[in-house]
């Protein structure tokens, strides 16, 4: 549905059917099947190809040192780039559908002195490269480091197959939970009055908003990757991990609720449960996929929000 302000879809958020007991079996395959396809192919896809450039120069990761950051930096920087600048130029730069599906009819803020540079965009585009990028790689570097010299067991594909498959459908469930739990610690004012707020500086979001936020944000929200520090595992599930927390919020603060492809079929696009995050401030704090929310009575399902104590 379109208004004055933005584009608002008719359908209420609910909690996907595999929370149900019992879970309704065909609702909970098509669930599954409509999260991980169409974009997961992407994220495979960008997550196999830092696979393979990892296997490639495999002797780089055996001193942990700058010539390994490094290399790592490059790679995420490379996906993150491609990715998040893929869809501003496709959307904010060629406007190829205008503001259609759009949450705020509206482009992103210039001029406005509480952004770096005065300009959201490149205020965003600081942020989430030379913070953001640099301690995603931090921490995927000493994960990748500690495999390959034998810090942390590494089970590979031809060894444990089943094993490491539910690892990488678990990961972002897991990272879920543990995003609502830093997202609530963020959340504790003098935590947001000194980190989290620059990253709600954005309302009106855009794909480099994702990953937009100050250090001591990047440092609780890249934590999770540390898991297979502890967790056996294959390299590519340690790239996936960064690949979905460092690329995939491009996608989930979009703008735009749906994705226009030849002017007649859409796909699903940014999230609409985390913007009203952006939008009301005090709901929504984890995602729907990993529903924590509604425990908390947080949970806003885009029709009616719950009532504040």
């Amino acid at each position: 549905m379109e208004n004055n302000t933005g584009f608002t879809p008719e359908n209420e958020i609910k909690i996907p059917p595999i929370y149900r007991i019992p879970p309704p079996i065909i609702q909970s395959i098509n669930w599954l099947y409509n999260f991980f396809f169409p974009w997961w192919i992407l994220y495979f896809i960008m997550a196999y190809l830092s696979y393979l450039f990892i296997q490639i120069n495999s002797q780089i990761m055996l001193n942990f040192d700058l010539k390994l950051f490094s290399f790592i930096w490059l790679k995420n920087f490379f996906f993150l780039f491609l990715f998040a600048g893929g869809i501003h130029w496709w959307l904010y730069i060629r406007k190829n559908q205008t503001l259609d599906y759009k949450y705020y009819a509206k482009w992103p803020t210039e001029n406005n002195s509480k952004f770096l540079f005065k300009n959201q965009v490149k205020d965003n585009m600081f942020w989430s490269i030379v913070s953001g990028c640099t301690i995603w790689t931090a921490f995927e570097s000493y994960v990748l480091w500690l495999q390959a010299t034998g810090g942390v067991t590494v089970y590979l594909w031809n060894e444990k197959p089943l094993y490491l498959l539910l690892c990488t459908i678990l990961m972002p469930f897991i990272g879920g939970v543990h995003f609502y739990i830093i997202h609530r610690i963020l959340h504790i004012p003098i935590i947001y009055k000194i980190a989290h707020q620059l990253h709600h500086r954005n309302i009106n979001t855009g794909p480099w908003s994702g990953i937009s936020m100050h250090p001591i944000e990047h440092i609780f929200y890249f934590s999770i990757i540390i898991l297979w520090a502890f967790v056996p595992a294959d390299p590519f599930v340690v790239v996936l991990t960064g690949i979905w927390f460092g690329v995939g919020p491009a996608q989930s603060h979009a703008g735009f609720n749906k994705l226009v492809l030849f002017k007649t079929k859409t796909l699903e696009f940014a999230d609409h449960f985390h913007h009203l995050h952006h939008k009301h401030f005090e709901l929504n704090y984890g995602n729907i996929y990993a529903p924590i929310d509604p425990i908390f009575k947080t949970f806003h399902n885009g029709k009616i929000s719950p009532k504040k104590k």
